[in-house]
Parts: structure tokens; sequence; C-alpha cells
């Protein structure tokens, strides 16, 4: 979803020409029994996308920098696979277990959604390390959980809305209503009432499942934002994805703040033309999450079990890249004692 010093967490980079599928054979085969066993040779990393693909200028960019980081400095020839519509989770779990079988190590789902299709391909590949981001329900020795503290980043991009903010009414745009969404806005909102506790917020969430276009829907975001500004929101940050892109472009539009999620948004070149408007983001690592996974497995000792990344950590955190950041009265100076009083314990932030 990491200051006094700010991060600047994902530079959305050049496309890696993926390898084609290797066409499967009915039966077992003996590149079966190699990847299981661990004896094909590491092509890299298998990455499989969440909902809205490469190119949300968000979560899922922010996975693949981490990729396109460990594929350079490895020399890997690694392999990023897109979701496609309405995809079950059989469609996940062939798509795992394809890049496993071909000898990528490690493959990680990006996003919680895949967390069955994740159980089931390492259970058939146990000597390949997989990865999920966002989840942390599956305890195999062979699958790291990278989670992260997105409540903590959200508090902090509170504290920002609050000091930016001029009619006292600020918004929240939540992909999908989950418990993982919901501690974005929980954060968020603690964030705002801790600093000025008269300040109104709007909480909105685009769709029940992913399946419904919560994640992949600018129009669903615009419309959302749109509706909340309407109601006085001079501020409005959304944790939607690439339904994100639409609440910048409303809040561009009408001359009000947005704040981005999970890559520095106010960096990324597909939204420039609404940058100015971009106040800032509340970031993940999920790019340095795929990368220490990599490289533990690089160096034959493989991230197993939880693996936390949290303010503390540099894990998580909000940028100030936009210099109308540092600009607004009190704004910066806030948030960096909101983020040392989190990092010592003297404010615990609710995620739900």
């Amino acid at each position: 979803m990491r200051r006094t010093r700010t991060s600047r967490l994902t530079r959305t980079a050049v496309v890696v020409t993926g390898l084609a599928l290797a066409a499967t054979a009915c039966g077992g085969t003996s590149g079966d029994k190699a990847a299981s066993e661990g004896k094909s040779k590491n092509l890299g990393i298998g990455l499989a996308y969440d909902v809205g693909g490469r190119g949300d200028q968000s979560f899922n960019d922010a996975a693949y920098a981490g990729m396109k980081k460990a594929t350079d400095e490895f020399g890997y020839k690694s392999k990023d696979l897109e979701p496609s519509d309405g995809e079950s989770d059989a469609d996940k779990t062939a798509r795992l277990e394809s890049m496993a079988k071909q000898g990528y190590n490690p493959v990680i789902g990006v996003g919680f959604a895949y967390a069955p299709a994740v159980k089931a391909a390492a259970a058939k590949y146990p000597k390949i390390s997989f990865g999920i981001v966002d989840d942390s329900t599956i305890t195999a020795k062979n699958v790291a959980d990278l989670v992260f503290s997105e409540e903590q980043a959200s508090y902090l991009a509170g504290v920002a809305a609050a000091k930016a903010t001029k009619s006292n009414v600020v918004g929240f745009v939540g992909g999908v209503d989950v418990p993982l969404i919901h501690k974005f806005g929980a954060g968020f909102q603690q964030g705002v009432k801790d600093t000025n506790s008269k300040i109104k917020v709007i909480p909105q969430y685009l769709t029940e499942t992913p399946a419904e276009g919560g994640f992949s829907s600018p129009d669903k975001g615009k419309t959302a934002a749109e509706g909340q500004i309407e109601k006085g929101a001079d501020v409005v940050y959304h944790a939607a994805g690439l339904s994100g892109q639409g609440v910048i472009q409303a809040a561009a539009a009408h001359k009000v703040w947005a704040i981005g999620v999970d890559s520095d948004q106010y960096q990324q070149e597909a939204l420039a033309k609404y940058k100015d408007y971009i106040l800032t983001s509340a970031t993940k690592d999920v790019g340095g999450a795929v990368y220490q996974l990599a490289k533990s497995v690089k160096d034959g000792k493989p991230l197993s079990g939880v693996t936390r990344f949290d303010l503390k950590a540099g894990g998580v955190g909000i940028t100030d890249t936009n210099p109308k950041f540092k600009s607004i009265a009190g704004l910066a100076d806030a948030v960096a004692k909101a983020k040392q009083d989190i990092i010592d314990g003297k404010i615990t932030v609710a995620t739900k």
C-alpha cells in the first residue's frame, strides 16, 4: 500500500518479454516431475496479476516493478500473466501450475483472490516456492504470505486529508466491500478524526465482490468520487486499484485533491495530466515484497509463512513527491509526528 523519509515505491518500468506458454500434454511428464522436485533450471519469477492487470498504475504495477528489479539483477527470464474476465479458481490454479511446471521459481499470485489457487498449486509442486500478496491463510512450508499494515499508511493519508481539506468533508472510495479494503477505510477515518474530529468522512465501496468490477472499473470510481464531491468532499482517497483512476480523474476535473494508493500515483506516467491534483499516495511496497521473495529463493533460503511489511519496516507509508504536499501549512509536520507515534506504539491503528 514510510515517511519521515518518504518512499517512492514504484517506477512502472519497461515491458519484460514473457516466454510463451509451453504446450501441456495429457498425463504426467518428465517436466512435471522435474519441476515438482525442484530440478529444473530456475527461469525466474512467475507472476500472476490480480483483477485489473498490469497497467493499473497501482497494485499490479507495483508487483511488476519488483519482478523487473529482480529479473534485471539476477539475469532472469521472468514471466507475467494477466487475469481473464470471470475466471474461476481452477483457471488461476492452472496459470500458477503452468509456470511452476516450466521452471519459474518463485511463482506469485498477486492478490487475496489467489489463495485457493496458491494452496492447490503449492501442494502439487512442493519444491517450488510460492508467494501470495495480501493473504495470510496458507500455512504450507513452500508458501510465503506477503501481507501489509495498510491501515497505518491509510492513517497517515487521513492526517494529510484532514490538514488539506477546506470544506471539512473528505471521501473514501473502496474498490470492494471486503476486510482487506476495510483496513484502508478504517485507518483513513481514524487518521482524519484524530486530527480534526469535526471533519465528515464519506465512505463508499464500489461493489460487493471483485467479479463485479470494483477493482477494474474506472467509470465506477469516477461516479463514486463525483457523488462525494457533490456532497462537499474536497479530498478523496481511494483504495480501488484500476477503478481509482476514475477517482483521480474526477478529482482533477473538479479541482479537488485525490489521494492515491499502493504506488506513488503522482509519478505514474499514465496519470501525468492529473498529477497536480494527486496530493499524496498511501503506498505499500508490493514490489519490495516480490523482490525479497525472489532474492530469498535465489539465496537458497526461501521465505515461508507470514511476512509482514509495516510502517516501522518501511513496508508502507505515504509519498511527498507532489511539492504541494510540503506547502500546505502543518501537513508534513503532522504526518511526520503521526508516523513516529505509530512506530513508537503511541497510536494503534484500527483495522475495521
